[in-house]
């Protein structure tokens, strides 16, 4: 498996809240399909928001794919083609925004609860039934709309979000099918030990960290307090890199689909050394953050 990181010494810089910067410029992201709402009515305004990331000194973006899915795209009248247009639109956007720039695309692959729009991404209950067969639905939404966004040729995957070791289990059955592309896998977890769904961070990082496929392995989008503690316990166990990438500390509002709260108000200097203190190779910002975060975080882990 060859490393993305490969060219890039010392802590890799990744992007801040894509979503959050685009309600910031103006985008009503009030709907199901979140920021993909915007990858259907507004695509330039997701490269200028890619842009702002690079000006600010990120060494990847993310592509606006997290919340977009086969289902949820055809609810609004994207059936199979005209979906896996849009998916690979979202790597291509990302990449015109990099503009050959020594700059990753990421592609997002957010978790199924994000789909289902109801913040079950932030708890992992689904309602899918035993284990054998909640793991064998989350493949089977997975892996569609994976080979979509990597037969649009980003530089690897960012599976993102993931609140419960099943579907851990299969996103790892996901990669194993796409073959060769990396990708980087981080989760939400409710504390300073577990994932949203309870499981022991270390369970959940020995599932995925033995895929030749996973080139990192930590924690999204989750409360800032908590993440030093989780990247330390997840370096304990493997030597994988390490992604780490916190939200503000808000707390997420299903209904009103937005965040409230900031624990960093101090922005995310501090917070950065802790993260690469912790073992963090891979550090930036989730939900709530924006670009004066990234430099701030650029500023604080590079000579």
């Amino acid at each position: 498996m060859i490393d993305p990181f490969a060219a890039y010494p010392g802590c890799v810089v990744l992007d801040g809240g894509l979503a959050t910067e685009l309600e910031r410029r103006g985008a009503d992201l009030r709907d199901p399909l979140w920021s993909a709402r915007v990858l259907i009515e507004d695509p330039a305004l997701i490269v200028e928001v890619h842009r702002a990331y690079v000006a600010a000194g990120a060494d990847v973006v993310t592509s606006a794919s997290y919340q977009a899915s086969f289902e949820g795209l055809a609810a609004r009248g994207f059936y199979r083609a005209a979906a896996s247009r849009l998916l690979a639109r979202s790597v291509e956007l990302a990449r015109e925004a990099v503009d050959d720039r020594r700059v990753l695309v990421a592609a997002s692959i957010g978790p199924y609860g994000a789909v289902l729009a109801n913040g079950a991404e932030y708890t992992g209950e689904y309602g899918l039934g035993s284990t054998s067969t909640a793991r064998t639905a989350l493949r089977d939404f997975h892996l569609p709309r994976a080979e979509a966004l990597a037969a649009a040729g980003p530089d690897l995957l960012a599976i993102e979000t993931i609140p419960s070791v099943v579907e851990a289990e299969a996103l790892v059955e996901v990669l194993d099918a796409l073959g060769d592309l990396p990708a980087w896998v981080s989760f939400s977890c409710r504390d300073g030990a577990r994932l949203s769904d309870g499981t022991a961070l270390e369970d959940a990082v020995s599932v995925v960290a033995s895929s030749p496929q996973v080139v990192a392995v930590g924690v999204n989008c989750t409360p800032p307090a908590f993440v030093p503690e989780l990247i330390r316990r997840a370096g304990e166990i493997t030597e994988t890199p390490l992604v780490a990438y916190p939200n503000r500390g808000g707390t997420w509002d299903a209904t009103a689909k937005t965040w409230t709260g900031d624990a960093v108000p101090d922005g995310f200097g501090p917070l950065a050394l802790a993260l690469r203190a912790s073992g963090a190779r891979l550090i930036g910002g989730c939900c709530g953050t924006g670009p004066s975060d990234i430099e701030a975080t650029v500023a604080s882990v590079r000579p």
